[in-house]
């Protein structure tokens, strides 16, 4: 009976055409009696009524009555709300939105200095602020219902809790569910019924609460050893330190894969080729621009989102290998086999060969970063003790295994693998036996920079593609291939995992910055102890 009262006074004032009745919903017309209304308390019971309703344009007038970008057009038989629309003309000047029905007003434009906004109070503005708080629960994407139901549940406003025990009997998504039953309890903590504080406390108790923790810690008998106040502040805090172990683990982990990676070509050109690659870095850029590149055109091809389109990081990680061993293929034949056993040399060469990359891609792609979009496969997490496991980093701990162990099966199972370390004990003997070792070489520069290559495309896919890419690692694998002992494969999964847990155990005490510092200068004082690393690699040329 209300909203058909409604409708008839918007007939009678001329804001609603007897044609578009049908079109316009209630909850709208709710909204323009609200804002037309003098009565405060009618104001409030419409404003309730809108909470659950599922329409931007109701959401986008709220938050503009808020603001005081509500405006009312008045004539001798007519008050229509409106707002204004965001195209001016020369005069600065917009169209009038009606609030009804978003149709601007016939034959007006008007300017805002020039208007007089709706009226708000303080208790009007809390009201539309609930209102809008509580129509963020009805947000399609999960995440935003997840984050509009926390932030909820911290205000611990009573009058929101009939709302969020409505949707937890709706919600399905277990996230959102536990957000819900976690924000109905923190808002129960500010009840004056004791028993509904206890069955709160258990509640966040049992949920292992972190959010809940905040809230718990504050009460009065949260320092009595035998209250349950205090109880499941303990089991909450031991669950977040267990959550904190586990999450310092796995970004410790995870960096130590990145390092890894990074390194594992290196480990290949410097540690048993002993050439001073500073061009490393950017082989590992060629191959995140690869990647860059092969998701542009798979995107051509197929569409974005598409089931083809989706499969582009695998031939990406292919075209890398492939494009970035090409490179350090015409680099090895036009530089670096001239500076083998000058390491000085091929230091200075390098880094001048760094630059030119750098440029060159500078001037190809720009300076700025360039967007790599992850595959659907790869862009989600899961979560375990509040810990987020992000699938893109998971990949790339497995990649790493998966590189490593390929590398050692090439260099220990196959012919070639026994002609590169024949050559690099003994270059002169290896010849003298039939080992073509020039192709060696030539054959192990490639295999390091497709390694690198690939380790460019996994980067793409976890940090930013830009000319600086290799800059932010290049010192890292230095540090990882050295600490580690000069060609020992072992050494250098060790000292990247090393570094890595380390680096991440260090940053929340003393900073990212600090942590590094730390690291590096533990390193130097290792390397004065034990100066070829954690192993020894013995060759015949080093013995002589």
């Amino acid at each position: 009976m209300h909203k058909q009262l409604a409708i008839l006074t918007l007939l009678l004032n001329g804001l609603l055409p007897v044609g578009g009745m049908a079109s316009v919903s209630p909850d709208r017309t709710n909204l323009v009696q609200a804002i037309l209304s003098e009565d405060a308390s009618e104001q409030a019971s419409l404003l309730k009524q809108l909470a659950n309703a599922n329409d931007p344009w109701i959401e986008q007038t709220l938050a503009a009555w808020r603001q005081g970008a509500v405006y009312i057009y008045e004539t001798n038989e007519t008050r229509t709300p409106f707002m204004l629309d965001a195209a001016v003309d020369a005069n600065g000047r917009a169209k009038g939105l009606r609030v009804l029905d978003t149709l601007p007003i016939p034959d007006q434009r008007f300017e805002a200095s020039e208007l007089t906004p709706a009226d708000t109070n303080a208790k009007l503005r809390k009201a539309i602020k609930i209102t809008l708080d509580l129509f963020a629960l009805n947000k399609i994407d999960r995440r935003m219902r997840r984050d509009a139901v926390v932030k909820i549940g911290q205000e611990q406003n009573p009058e929101y809790l009939a709302h969020l025990e409505t949707k937890l009997k709706v919600e399905t998504d277990p996230e959102v569910r536990k957000a819900l039953r976690e924000a109905v309890a923190i808002t129960h903590l500010a009840s004056e019924d004791s028993g509904v504080r206890q069955s709160a406390i258990n509640s966040l108790r049992e949920m292992r609460s972190l959010n809940g923790l905040a809230f718990l810690q504050p009460l009065p008998d949260a320092k009595d050893r035998a209250s349950p106040t205090h109880t499941a502040i303990r089991e909450i805090e031991s669950y977040m330190w267990r959550g904190n172990l586990i999450g310092t683990a796995f970004r410790g982990v995870s960096l130590a894969a990145v390092l890894l990676v990074a390194a594992l070509g290196l480990a290949i050109t410097f540690g048993l080729m002993r050439i001073i690659n500073m061009a490393h870095g950017e082989i590992m850029m060629v191959g995140a621009y690869t990647t860059y590149c092969v998701q542009n055109v798979f995107r051509s091809w197929f569409g974005a989102g598409t089931a083809g389109f989706e499969s582009y990081f695998i031939a990406a990680l292919v075209a890398s290998f492939v494009t970035a061993g090409l490179v350090g293929l015409v680099l090895e034949r036009c530089v670096v086999r001239f500076l083998y056993k000058r390491p000085l040399e091929s230091l200075l060469a390098t880094w001048g060969v760094s630059l030119v990359l750098q440029q060159l891609f500078r001037h190809v792609f720009g300076a700025a970063n360039v967007q790599v979009s992850s595959p659907e496969w790869l862009s989600g997490s899961f979560v375990t003790y509040d810990v987020l496991f992000a699938y893109n980093r998971l990949f790339v701990i497995g990649f790493a295994a998966f590189i490593v162990v390929g590398t050692f099966l090439l260099l220990t199972r196959t012919s070639l693998g026994l002609q590169i370390r024949a050559s690099m004990q003994n270059s002169a003997m290896a010849s003298c036996l039939g080992v073509r070792t020039e192709r060696v070489n030539m054959l192990t520069f490639a295999l390091g920079c497709g390694l690198a290559g690939m380790a460019g495309a996994c980067l793409a896919q976890i940090g930013n593609v830009g000319p600086g890419l290799g800059q932010n690692y290049i010192i890292d694998c230095f540090m990882v291939v050295v600490l580690g002992g000069v060609g020992n494969l072992l050494g250098t999964i060790l000292a990247a995992f090393g570094i890595g847990v380390t680096d991440q155990i260090m940053q929340p005490f003393l900073g990212a910055v600090m942590g590094k510092i730390l690291v590096l200068g533990a390193i130097i004082l290792f390397l004065q102890w034990r100066p070829a690393g954690l192993f020894v690699t013995r060759t015949r040329n080093l013995e002589d």
